[in-house]
């Protein structure tokens, strides 16, 4: 017998989706529910390595934790990371599958929906519920023949559907009344109810609103989520950082770390980390005179090194990390960063470019494979341990001129300038406080950690129990369960024009 199910749909982009299936998987854990998160395609350059080695998206991996269970490929079997504008490398049950051109989106998936079909079939017989979420909006009806995402799926699974609306941003309520209206009938008919997302103010105001969506619709709106400052972490999208606030410092001014905000930034979360530390403010830039003054810059991973690398030459950005770090001032590269600050990088892989120069800061070469790199490596640097993952193509080898250099981590350390492979290294407290204060007495500054600050995890935590908090508090969660465990209800009104079945 099938798991019960839901699927959480957004009217746009960015509505919720993602935090809201992590909040109602914390629900249903604590509710003593076996439950999982799914998402049957994702498209972003956040990803995590699972335990076995398979590669998901970040969002279902955090998801997975809300619902303390063990994050896997099934959970996110179809992941899209796109290279360029129109084209994305295919990770398919956890591993490298291929690529998808732009005009291949709406016809060359039908391979791609078989397996995301067949995962949710299995994680259905292994847990109690299973917590869907769509992508972008269930009313793209140009790619509804193609879909496996949100009413593709919905239809596929019979799966009740949710849709969450961002009223931050305004226009929720018509955004949510056209989507239905945009429905098949089939689809419709799925269609079950209504979450508000991102709201503050007084409700009492809202409420007039709310109820005609209910009469015109024939829908519920199971509730009003409240906005929740300072929850804002795993974010789906590279560099999303409309949750970073500056954090005060302990004494004296805060340490600046300016980030590179490259076009194809890959597992900027790694940043998340340092923006959360007390004491340290977090800026992301393409801007070379930012980067000049602050205290640490740090070029993050990238989908796309060698094309960035250009990027960070044709916008002055190179000129101002060349300056830092002859004025021994603290530079961090990971991953794709770190491939950058090299001599060389032969690239016939990624982009085909073949040998190109690196900005020739670190004594090593790097050189890509067709095998990808997926690990989940564990190591010490001066004492402090550090557990980490890997996603790569590249591999960086030391030169012959190599003298000089410190270890640190997988990767290497040539006076102020620092890069590794490992994503996630700076998750680990201990290791992070360690380095921030290795590099702020590089750049003169006195910083020191704020003493009895959360850790990472501890905060991630509290984050996802402040979203199941607000699921308990704000949502008719018993109106909830039934529509998890019966389904649609049967008697759901077509509001038209609709779109053809």
């Amino acid at each position: 017998m099938s798991a019960a199910g839901l699927l959480v749909a957004g009217t746009t982009s960015d509505a919720g989706k993602s935090l809201v299936t992590a909040a109602i998987c914390r629900f249903l854990a604590r509710q003593g529910v076996s439950v999982a998160p799914f998402k049957s395609q994702n498209m972003s350059n956040n990803s995590m390595v699972c335990a076995d080695g398979a590669e998901i998206g970040r969002a279902q991996w955090l998801q997975a934790r809300a619902a303390g269970v063990a994050p896997e490929a099934a959970m996110n079997p179809v992941l899209l990371k796109p290279g360029s504008d129109r084209r994305s490398h295919v990770i398919a049950l956890g591993k490298p599958f291929g690529t998808l051109d732009a005009g291949e989106y709406a016809t060359g998936r039908a391979g791609l929906a078989d397996i995301a079909f067949e995962a949710l079939a299995d994680l259905r017989t292994r847990f109690d519920v299973v917590v869907c979420e769509g992508a972008g909006s269930p009313a793209e009806i140009n790619l509804r023949g193609g879909d496996y995402v949100n009413m593709g799926l919905a239809r596929e699974a019979g799966l009740p559907v949710v849709v969450v609306g961002d009223i931050d941003r305004g226009g929720v309520l018509a955004s949510m009344y056209g989507t239905l209206a945009l429905l098949a009938a089939e689809d419709q008919a799925l269609l079950a109810g209504w979450i508000v997302n991102k709201f503050r103010g007084d409700i009492g105001l809202l409420r007039p609103g709310l109820d005609t969506l209910e009469r015109m619709t024939g829908r519920p709106v199971f509730g009003v989520l409240p906005w929740l400052d300072g929850v804002w972490i795993d974010s789906e999208d590279a560099l999303a950082q409309a949750g970073w606030r500056g954090q005060l410092p302990v004494d004296g001014r805060a340490l600046r770390v300016a980030v590179v905000r490259f076009p194809r930034a890959s597992n900027a979360t790694d940043v998340d980390a340092l923006a959360a530390e007390p004491g340290v403010t977090v800026t992301l830039t393409a801007d070379p005179d930012t980067v000049l003054a602050a205290d640490i810059a740090v070029l993050p991973g990238s989908r796309a090194t060698v094309d960035d690398l250009r990027w960070l030459r044709e916008r002055g950005l190179a000129d101002a990390v060349l300056a830092r770090a002859a004025a021994d001032a603290p530079v961090l590269g990971i991953c794709g960063g770190y491939q950058m600050l090299t001599e060389t990088i032969d690239d016939e892989y990624e982009s085909g470019a073949g040998t190109v120069d690196g900005l020739g800061l670190l004594p090593a070469r790097v050189e890509f494979a067709p095998e990808k790199v997926l690990d989940t490596p564990r190591g010490q640097w001066r004492g402090q341990d550090v557990a980490a993952y890997e996603i790569h193509h590249g591999r960086a080898v030391l030169t012959s001129g190599a003298g000089g250099v410190q270890a640190f981590l997988d990767g290497w350390r040539a006076n102020s300038v620092w890069g590794t492979m490992w994503h996630g290294a700076f998750e680990n407290d201990g290791f992070r406080r360690a380095w921030l204060a290795a590099a702020a007495a590089q750049a003169g500054i006195a910083w020191r950690p704020a003493e009895g600050a959360p850790g990472f995890a501890e905060l991630r935590e509290s984050m996802l129990d402040r979203l199941a908090d607000a699921v308990t508090d704000h949502l008719d969660t018993a109106a909830l369960l039934r529509l998890i465990k019966a389904g649609a209800p049967a008697d759901l009104p077509f509001i038209s024009p609709g779109a053809p079945g």
